[in-house]
């Protein structure tokens, strides 16, 4: 079973539950439609990954902001990249059909290290760097569902047992990465840094 670190200690989620078109503006820059409901879909355990693997040239990356579920509740927070075949996934959008071959696969949620919280999620926000320059940026005021929300929502149908993560979707400038890309990203509490995440490309 792959890992992530959350206070010092490896926990092994079952699945990561993922939020998909979340953000108004990244809608609009993939030409998606504005969802009726919540768009949720998984990856398994074996997609998680602490290292960026580079696929292909029409593999995306999505920073996202990360939840860490305990008891039901958000016990911590993280980062990741959440990794799409980008060419499978208008092929199998165009069909009708289910987005696991872009979406799931082995090493396509690259995850930071996950730390406590308790503090005000309205006050978090996160950017993501990518080879010095500021590729995504995001705060609690651009989500369509906030995190609460998607919480309540997937519990409703759904058993998120300890150690599940929820990745709550992308804002806009999502794009493809090369070989040796460098990226960071950094996860603030208003001005404050609580965590940090680093991948190089297949370093």
């Amino acid at each position: 079973m792959k890992t992530i670190q959350f206070d010092n200690k490896k926990i092994a989620p079952s699945k990561v539950v993922c939020v998909g078109r979340n953000y108004v503006e990244h809608i609009e820059e993939l030409g998606n439609e504005m969802p009726e409901n919540m768009v949720i879909f998984n990856k398994p355990n074996s997609a998680i990954s602490s290292t960026l693997r580079y696929f292909d040239p029409a593999c995306r990356f999505e920073g996202e902001l990360c939840l860490l579920i305990m008891g039901g509740r958000i016990a911590g927070l993280g980062l990741g990249l959440d990794l799409t075949h980008a060419d499978i996934q208008n092929r199998q959008k165009i069909k009708g059909l289910p987005w696991e071959r872009a979406k799931a696969f082995d090493g396509s949620a690259v995850l930071s290290a996950f730390v406590p919280f308790e503090g005000n999620l309205e006050a978090v926000r996160f950017e993501l760097i990518r080879n010095g320059v500021l590729a995504q940026h995001a705060d609690y005021t651009l989500m369509m569902y906030k995190p609460h929300e998607i919480l309540e929502e997937i519990s409703s149908f759904m058993t998120l047992d300890d150690g599940d993560i929820i990745m709550t979707g992308t804002p806009k400038g999502v794009n493809t990465y090369e070989k040796e890309d460098l990226f960071e990203m950094k996860l603030f509490e208003n001005d404050s840094i609580i965590m940090e995440g680093l991948w190089h490309a297949d370093a």
